[in-house]
């Protein structure tokens, strides 16, 4: 496909010690595959139906650009067929006005919108509108070339000293999980290349549940794309339906490295899981395992704890009626965002007791990983 500029011809880049490909996952297989005509007048729009065809996935094409019949009544029903549903439509004209996403990075953009992961404490259960299904953007071209009216904008890596390193930054896994639809996109490997060649102080990064890495590891990223894995307790992979397994996740954590990108953690959500501190300082041991022998490995840590809203939390109970998982008001703090909603975290003490511990625990654990942030 034709990349908007900047482009130029890429030096030849080779990992400083050759891949091991790692063990094949499984790999989502919607049972819907919809397409919109405004789609189709895109060549990564038509890739994205060649993908899905190849994997013998129905296609139906669409008369009009709107997606509709997609409700039901029952939450339930809802969330089941949306979540077996992948859309190839065009990105709206708001997607390409970037919006920041402290702490993360300078700016977000949407390769996609939705995940087909059935994650319990789902962010995305309070930001999306309507029924989750997937939706893959087809104007690929457009996206990746707006990204240069940012280079050198923003507020976190952008203006602050001890993450200027990195460059300007770009977060593309805000509203999706790339690497999870990235068999039948392909616009992660692409986002990846433009990354790579465009000769610049930038970064990709995103972080993934998933682990089927395999498409990735010959890619000539030249170092500016960030991959991390967003890991947890092992306590916690109950809330974390479909997705790839923690060693599965590890395994891979390590694959990349090997071929030379820069990798991170995403621990998320930090939950108090019975004996958290250890169960935490477990996850971290494991960690370190999986890069055991690994020279020179650029690893950063980023720590997010558990909050929800209350419209999140409806959502999630509509959509897990039977989930455990810990969303009692009661036992939380109010908070208010710079938005103006609300929002339940941890309490004080809860929260100092978790931050000193488990910051202690990557230092002691992975002393050369930097920890980007606690929130």
């Amino acid at each position: 496909m034709v990349l908007a500029e900047p482009r130029a011809d890429a030096a030849e880049w080779a990992p400083s010690a050759p891949p091991i490909a790692p063990r094949p996952t499984r790999l989502w297989r919607p049972r819907r595959v919809l397409v919109t005509p405004a789609a189709l007048e895109h060549a990564h729009g038509r890739a994205m139906v060649e993908r899905a065809t190849a994997f013998g996935l129905p296609v139906e094409h669409l008369s009009a650009n709107r997606l509709t019949g997609l409700r039901n009544p029952d939450p339930r029903i809802a969330y089941r067929e949306a979540k077996a549903t992948l859309a190839i439509v065009v990105a709206p004209p708001t997607k390409l006005k970037l919006q920041p996403i402290p702490p993360s990075a300078d700016w977000r953009f949407d390769l996609a919108e939705g995940c087909p992961a059935h994650c319990q404490y789902c962010y995305l259960a309070g930001s999306l509108s309507g029924p989750p299904v997937t939706r893959a953007y087809a104007n690929l071209d457009a996206i990746l070339g707006n990204l240069l009216a940012y280079l050198g904008q923003g507020g976190i890596t952008s203006a602050q000293e001890e993450r200027a390193q990195e460059g300007t930054t770009f977060e593309a896994s805000c509203y999706t999980d790339p690497l999870g639809i990235e068999h039948l996109t392909g616009s992660l490997s692409a986002a990846i290349e433009y990354f790579g060649a465009w000769d610049a102080p930038v970064q990709l990064r995103f972080t993934t549940k998933f682990a089927s890495v395999a498409p990735l590891l010959d890619l000539p990223h030249r170092g500016r794309t960030r991959i991390r894995f967003s890991v947890n307790a092992r306590a916690a992979a109950r809330y974390e339906g479909g997705t790839a397994s923690l060693d599965e996740r590890l395994g891979a954590l390590a694959t990349v490295a090997r071929a030379g990108y820069p990798v991170g953690l995403t621990i998320a959500p930090i939950l108090p899981v019975p004996n958290w501190p250890d169960a935490y300082a477990a996850l971290l041991r494991d960690v370190a395992d999986a890069l055991a022998g690994l020279p020179d490995v650029d690893l950063t840590v980023e720590l997010i704890t558990h909050r929800f809203t209350p419209g999140s939390k409806d959502v999630l109970q509509g959509w897990y009626p039977g989930s455990d998982l810990p969303m009692r008001e009661d036992e939380r703090t109010r908070k208010m965002t710079k938005f103006g909603s609300l929002k339940y975290v941890y309490p004080r003490d809860l929260m100092r007791q978790m931050r000193e511990t488990i910051t202690a625990a990557v230092a002691r654990e992975l002393s050369r990983a930097r920890v980007l942030y606690w929130t």
